[in-house]
């Protein structure tokens, strides 16, 4: 592709006012998945016309997503299944930041996952060592688990206070579904942490540098090359920022105009839609939705 816009530099303190329009296509755009591109088993508007015309003018396209429940595979499955033809590899999860986290940085650790049966099953795949036994455990990692319950909770206790280090997929308080939503990983970490008194040495989704780094290895682009879209503040839009990607925000998920206004993180573009994304005059190749 020829040359696009560079990456903006909004931050905290800033004087910036986001733009309501995308004007220039970027060689490569990072989607959020809940509330940006669907929400529950329905596409939201303008989805399917933005990521077909800009894969269609050749940009790179990257699905993201903090919500540790589904390989990747289903991920891109059920986007197939919503009419934008979706490979595996084009969906990158927190799970695949966790387990790069923990290859580079627990070597040989025993496991104990606070966490439904997925994350259980990848790390058994890779190799982990896993246990309930707390006596024995070197790392407890705390996920989205719609399983918790006080068992659990004892267990990560009697093992952060006999020594274990904790890390964490990611950092959300709650997933929005339609009519609200689900306490996520947040709630389970502070609860571990709270009656624990360990903190996380590394909460690895959205919006660290972990997962920035394997989104863009699988972009294969240069930050400032790259939009990331998504409806969080202080994931979605804190990682572009602090990542060097340029930032669209959509307001069909968790974030209302009035949110943008008070929040530290200033996004290059807030718009109403992912549709907004598709710059004035670029050509579809399908009738809009």
């Amino acid at each position: 592709m020829t040359d696009g816009p560079a990456a903006g530099s909004a931050r905290a303190g800033t004087d910036a006012v986001p733009r309501t329009q995308v004007e220039q296509p970027f060689d490569g755009y990072v989607f959020d998945l809940d509330g940006t591109i669907y929400l529950g088993d329905a596409l939201l508007p303008g989805a399917l016309h933005a990521v077909t015309t800009l894969r269609a003018a050749g940009s790179r396209t990257v699905f993201l997503t903090n919500k540790p429940l589904e390989r990747p595979s289903a991920y891109a499955a059920k986007l197939t299944r919503l009419g934008i033809p979706t490979e595996p590899h084009e969906v990158v999860s927190s799970t695949d930041a966790l387990l790069g986290y923990l290859r580079a940085h627990a070597a040989g650790a025993r496991l104990y996952p606070v966490a439904e049966p997925l994350i259980w099953e990848l790390l058994e795949e890779e190799g982990w060592e896993l246990t309930d036994d707390a006596s024995r455990v070197d790392v407890v990692v705390v996920s989205f688990d719609r399983t918790f319950a006080y068992a659990k909770l004892q267990i990560a206790f009697d093992a952060v206070r006999g020594g274990a280090r904790i890390i964490a997929t990611n950092p959300d308080a709650y997933c929005p579904i339609p009519g609200g939503g689900l306490p996520d990983c947040a709630a389970m970490l502070a609860a571990i942490e709270a009656c624990s008194g360990g903190r996380a040495e590394a909460v690895v989704g959205k919006p660290s540098p972990h997962m920035a780094a394997t989104l863009l290895e699988r972009l294969a682009l240069v930050a400032d090359r790259t939009l990331l879209v998504g409806d969080r503040l202080a994931t979605d839009m804190r990682m572009a920022l602090e990542a060097g990607m340029a930032s669209a925000l959509v307001l069909t998920g968790a974030t209302t105009r009035e949110d943008v206004a008070r929040s530290p993180f200033v996004p290059q573009y807030v718009l109403d839609s992912v549709a907004d994304i598709v710059p004035p005059g670029l050509a579809s190749p399908h009738p809009k939705p």
